[in-house]
């Protein structure tokens, strides 16, 4: 990744990993990587396995951040998400995925978008 895209990137992680650690989450993990990819926050809520994948936008143009979690993304992050959980052991926990979008060219108000529990595994339920 171009150097300026990856420090795009990276400050939308810290955003949102801000975000959610005042929305009461700990953070596990960031930017955990492995041979299949990378997955952006792994947390904790309220005891709930959470992981979390980070798109940020400088404009809304081409859709805006919203429009980069498709089916391809969330079966990579699926994919992931078994991965950590049979590398750290991990088993009978709940686990859910959410989307933290960050559209630099929204309001102040809109500009962080969490949605918990973003889609289901194995299927196309977005929740958003």
């Amino acid at each position: 990744m171009a150097d300026g895209r990856r420090l795009v990137g990276d400050e939308g992680e810290g955003r949102a990993e801000a975000f959610l650690r005042d929305q009461g989450f700990r953070i596990l993990g960031r930017n955990v990587r492995s041979p299949l990819g990378e997955l952006d926050l792994v947390a904790d809520d309220h005891g709930v396995l959470v992981f979390v994948e980070v798109k940020r936008r400088r404009t809304g143009a081409y859709g805006g951040a919203i429009e980069a979690v498709d089916a391809r993304k969330r079966a990579k992050l699926v994919r992931l998400a078994a991965q950590y959980l049979a590398q750290h052991r991990i088993e009978d926990r709940a686990c859910r995925f959410d989307v933290v979008l960050i559209q630099d060219d929204a309001g102040p108000a809109e500009a962080v978008q969490h949605i918990a529990n973003a889609f289901d595994v194995g299927g196309d339920d977005l929740r958003w």
